[in-house]
């Protein structure tokens, strides 16, 4: 069986990743959103085996993702939202 690859090591790479990830208040309040849980129910509905890829690390499948949401309306709104969330609760 081929076990999935994480990208975390490569991520931690990353400055502003690695300060986020380890930001564990500010993680969990991403997580909590309301915002965040309407984005992957939006996430699921149009792509609900792409998203268990993605989330295996198929940065492919997640790549399309993003795409695909960020082609809506709403999806490109809250993703906008949560960014502006982070960058205040830095």
């Amino acid at each position: 069986m081929n076990v999935p690859q994480s990208n975390l090591d490569e991520l931690m790479k990353d400055p502003k990743a690695a300060s986020l990830l380890k930001n564990k208040a500010l993680m969990q309040s991403i997580l909590n959103a309301p915002d965040t849980q309407r984005l992957m129910q939006l996430l699921d509905q149009k792509a609900g085996a792409d998203l268990k890829r993605a989330a295996a690390g198929n940065t492919q499948a997640l790549s399309g993702l993003v795409r695909q949401v960020m082609g809506s309306e709403e999806g490109a709104r809250l993703i906008q939202q949560l960014g502006q969330k982070i960058n205040q609760e830095k």
